[in-house]
């Protein structure tokens, strides 16, 4: 069974930082191409980053780039999307995702 278990969401002050992990299980992490996408209230889904199964080649989308750094730890089957210069459009509800499904979501609020 595939599962996705995202953490480390939160509420944080414009211009902190946060790290996103995902605990990933029930199909072969090491050879999937993984993405982190994001939803906020009343906007469509919109793709954050993605890597390739080696950790390599990561891409974003222009909103995030040069703030947001995805990696991965395949011994771990963990991914992770560290947020640094946090706005408050960055908000929203976090998922990752995978070729076989996705998580449940971590909340993501940047406010003062």
């Amino acid at each position: 069974q595939v599962q996705l278990v995202e953490s480390g969401g939160g509420l944080v002050q414009p211009g902190g930082s946060l790290r996103l992990s995902c605990a990933a299980s029930g199909f072969t992490f090491s050879r999937s191409v993984m993405s982190w996408f994001r939803q906020a209230p009343g906007k469509e889904r919109e793709l954050v980053a993605v890597i390739d199964s080696a950790g390599g080649d990561p891409k974003y989308a222009d909103s995030v780039k040069g703030r947001f750094t995805i990696s991965r730890d395949n011994a771990k089957n963990i991914l992770y999307l560290q947020m640094n210069s946090l706005k408050p459009e960055d908000t929203a509800v976090y998922y990752c995702q995978s070729p076989r499904g996705r998580g449940q979501g971590t909340q993501v609020t940047v406010s003062s």
